[in-house]
């Protein structure tokens, strides 16, 4: 049985692969495939990072739980919800819980899964678990580190439409979680 021109174009066949940059977050990789169009070798790069994590914390009365934080990729500060890495052998769930934790002083103690998708896969092999937990609670401090600072700030449900859609809430990863959440869950 011959194959159809779009089962041909997915079958790359990786000739090699080297890390090129060690970035402690994450690495660099080189990988040279040949075309399954010409057979010619192709170069390309992947970024290899651990899977990262993002939730959604609700309080008992309607608000997110978001954080402002400065991103130096654009040199600004963002409004986004709580997310980071999850470690190695850390279920990604228990990683939402913690970060959440870390990074606003709430404490949510059960993560409802909103899915999984790809960043980028054209760059990225990572995946992004989103989550959301209900009646979180104020427990403590932020524990902000040296890279890291984070301001927590209270975002009533109703207000996040129109927040997206201004562009208020601007980082893309961020705004596939929460839009995945309002259409799921409505803006309760």
């Amino acid at each position: 049985m011959s194959k159809t021109p779009q089962d041909a174009a997915m079958d790359w066949r990786e000739i090699s692969r080297e890390t090129v940059g060690d970035y402690r977050i994450f690495t660099v990789e080189r990988s040279v495939a040949q075309s399954p169009v010409d057979g010619q070798p192709r170069t390309f790069h992947r970024i290899q990072s651990q899977n990262w994590t993002q939730i959604v914390p609700i309080t008992a009365d309607g608000r997110v739980v978001m954080i402002r934080q400065y991103r130096h990729g654009t040199q600004r500060v963002t409004l986004e919800i709580p997310g980071g890495l999850v470690d190695p052998g850390e279920d990604p769930a228990e990683a939402a819980l913690r970060e959440c934790l870390e990074e606003t002083g709430f404490r949510a103690r059960h993560a409802e899964s909103l899915g999984v998708v790809n960043p980028n896969p054209a760059l990225f092999a990572n995946r992004l678990y989103g989550y959301f937990a209900t009646g979180v609670e104020r427990e403590g401090a932020v524990k902000n580190t040296g890279t890291e600072i984070t301001e927590p700030v209270l975002v009533s449900l109703s207000d996040l439409p129109d927040m997206l859609v201004s562009g208020e809430i601007d980082h893309a990863l961020v705004a596939q979680t929460l839009w995945r959440y309002l259409y799921l869950h409505g803006s309760r």
